[in-house]
């Protein structure tokens, strides 16, 4: 046996253990979000400070989106997803975090509730699987991911639809928006109604018109 027939061994069984751990992650993940109520999911930057507006807005926000009976679920790290966790906590209802394993990011000290993931993937179908509504923040790549993953499995209706709102009131999406209709749909790369996918929403009671709209 060669020395590459002893490291690709070695892998094979790494690989077929960490099946297990992938698993009980999945199994950890069900097993509590299934007790979680009917579920918003807010997304956006690790690294906004509490002066920013954003910071100020997903604060709001979730105060308010707790205060209409929604449970909220964040990625549980700083930021806005602090915000928002402390706003749902303020506002007195369930404050869930969906962690991350990351050594740059600590889990934020506003949940009621927490699970930690090591593989993002897991993380992202419990994301999917208990919310009613993506509520998408200024953000980073992170915060993109998300959402074009949301958007493509409503567009090939992978899932049931639901809402994909970009909130936010200081033109952070204005650039986005206008790229999807100017350049990709005007090129053939995506429909016209793809676009409709994502919903607009310049304040929290806009975020909860649009909610309570899709729960009717």
């Amino acid at each position: 046996m060669t020395t590459e027939d002893i490291r690709s061994d070695d892998f094979a069984v790494k690989d077929t253990w960490r099946i297990f751990r992938i698993m009980a992650e999945f199994v950890e993940g069900f097993e509590t979000l299934s007790q979680v109520p009917r579920a918003v999911t807010i997304f956006g930057s690790a690294r906004s400070q509490a002066g920013d507006p954003e910071y100020q807005f997903a604060y709001k926000l979730s105060k308010a989106i707790a205060r209409a009976g929604y449970a909220v679920i964040t990625g549980g790290g700083p930021g806005i997803m602090a915000a928002a966790n402390k706003g749902a906590r303020d506002g007195g209802g369930e404050s869930v975090g969906v962690a991350i394993e990351l050594p740059e990011e600590k889990p934020n000290p506003y949940m009621t509730r927490m699970l930690s993931f090591r593989y993002f993937f897991v993380r992202k179908v419990m994301f999917v699987k208990y919310s009613q509504a993506f509520v998408i923040l200024p953000g980073g790549f992170g915060t993109l991911d998300e959402l074009f993953e949301s958007v493509t499995l409503v567009q090939t209706r992978k899932v049931r639809p639901f809402p994909v709102i970009l909130a936010g009131d200081d033109g952070f999406w204005d650039g986005l928006l206008d790229w999807l209709r100017n350049t990709l749909v005007a090129r053939g790369k995506i429909s016209p109604g793809d676009v409709d996918i994502l919903k607009r929403a310049n304040t929290p009671d806009e975020v909860l018109a649009i909610l309570d709209s899709a729960r009717r």
